[in-house]
């Protein structure tokens, strides 16, 4: 079957599970609604086919809509089954993955519709960091349904589904011509979607493969493979790679393995998912530059953004959730300088900030260059990283020296001054004097320390003040 083929609600189902392993649950359930004739309609499973299986011999709960019983829409019962599973998958601690394609609310189910809704998205919210839930887009997904899906942990979006809370063509000055919001491209860029493949089996076959390496509840234990790459492998190249942590963290990984999420949302932060020793790991990184064949294909200034702020601190918080490890590299010297980044750039850093200094999962850090109080807010030592380490010629300080030494001497060509000041205040050695960081090492050492660094930390236990909710 090629993967352009559009898959019945079913077999998507038995897609995404492994063989003979799904069963149904709700087979029978209907509309129970009247009004405007609704009672002459047929509805098979009111829409929705509800069960549970496995993936790689890890049980999760589905749930499909079928777009061809009264267009998928949701109504009273079509959103009782998809809460039922919501109960179901949080008695067993085990994922929630929706395969979305919805017209919309039952208009003729009304308030009821909205009430199953309402419903749906709080148990949602419940579920949240104790289960993972994953929305798969494979048709349509509008309005209040779009909210649904972002509730989700990741959202996947097959490159003709549509992801909309208004119709491109209601938007004001703009339309499906000019510009299609609804579009997976769209969504994509704009960070809304984490992940797009063209066809069905291809988006659920990556589906696969998130879900074979992340925890099934927040009480599990971390995700284990086997691994036959060498622990002390040296990575050569890493200095220069460097710049483009998606080489980068795919050479550390074990056997080059990464999954890289919001791929094309925020290019100068990349955030993903390797493994060390078999163990899963989160990684966020700064990224100087797109490497192809070795060269720069995009490049990016060493900036901390809103975008890559959000988007690495929605994925610290999930990783923390689920106690998986972060290993940050941290490339940066500053933050974005113009009028759109002064709108919401400190508030989105906070966000991250927080995020790192609330996780109690292991974190640890390299630094290629950190300048700044950006610096500061990617996981160093202060917002409680618990291992620091640099790359030999790393600078590490408030400002670079030009600018130091100019507001020091008043000279900023002073080279005796920014020689001394380097060393002194700009160094790894001088972070690492004062217990900042803690070892310099080489680019090709990074693999065997980063991983027998989280191997310590493997048992780590760490409290925080009790409190309702952090208001970050």
């Amino acid at each position: 079957m090629g993967n352009s083929s559009k898959l019945s609600a079913k077999d998507r189902v038995l897609t995404l599970l492994d063989d003979n392993s799904f069963v149904e649950i709700g087979a029978l359930v209907t509309k129970r609604n009247t009004d405007f004739n609704l009672q002459a309609k047929e509805a098979p499973s009111d829409g929705v086919i509800t069960g549970y299986g496995t993936i790689n011999d890890g049980p999760v709960y589905v749930y499909a809509q079928d777009a061809s019983v009264l267009n998928g829409t949701i109504g009273e019962m079509h959103a009782a089954k998809i809460a039922r599973i919501y109960d179901l998958a949080m008695k067993c601690g085990a994922p929630v993955i929706g395969l979305i394609d919805c017209g919309g609310l039952r208009i003729e189910e009304a308030t009821d519709a909205l009430e199953g809704l309402g419903q749906v998205m709080t148990k949602q919210v419940l579920a949240s960091g104790v289960i993972p839930q994953i929305a798969v887009i494979l048709g349509s997904c509008g309005g209040g349904l779009s909210v649904s899906a972002s509730l989700n942990d990741f959202v996947f979006v097959e490159k003709n589904g549509k992801l909309f809370l208004n119709t491109p063509n209601v938007v004001k000055g703009n339309n499906t011509d000019k510009c299609d919001t609804a579009s997976a491209a769209f969504k994509a860029e704009c960070g809304a979607a984490d992940f797009c493949a063209e066809g069905e089996t291809e988006l659920l076959n990556e589906v696969r493969n998130l879900v074979s390496i992340i925890p099934s509840c927040n009480e599990d234990d971390a995700v284990l493979s086997e691994c036959n790459d060498d622990l002390n492998r040296l990575t050569a190249g890493f200095a220069g790679e460097a710049e483009d942590p998606a080489v980068a963290l795919a050479d550390i990984s074990d056997d080059g393995f990464f999954i890289e999420v919001k791929k094309d949302f925020a290019k100068e932060m990349v955030t993903g998912f390797i493994k060390l020793d078999g163990v899963t790991i989160g990684a966020v990184a700064n990224r100087a530059a797109v490497l192809k064949d070795g060269k720069a294909a995009e490049k990016f200034d060493t900036k901390l953004t809103a975008g890559g702020c959000e988007k690495a601190e929605k994925f610290v918080k999930f990783c923390d959730a689920f106690d998986i490890p972060v290993l940050t590299v941290t490339n940066v010297d500053g933050y974005a300088s113009c009028m759109c980044a002064e709108k919401k750039l400190s508030r989105e850093a906070a966000r991250l900030m927080a995020a790192f200094a609330d996780a109690t999962c292991p974190k640890v850090n390299v630094i290629v260059k950190g300048i700044g109080s950006a610096y500061t807010v990617m996981n160093s030592k202060s917002t409680g990283a618990d291992m620091v380490f640099a790359l030999e010629g790393a600078l590490i300080g408030p400002m670079a020296s030009d600018l130091a030494v100019q507001i020091l001497t008043g000279d900023k060509k002073d080279e005796a001054a920014k020689a001394e000041y380097e060393k002194l205040q700009l160094s790894a050695e001088a972070a690492a004097r004062r217990g900042y960081v803690d070892a310099i090492i080489a680019p090709e050492d990074v693999r065997r320390n980063v991983l027998y660094a989280f191997e310590m930390l493997y048992l780590k236990a760490e409290d925080r003040p009790g409190k309702k909710y952090k208001t970050v």
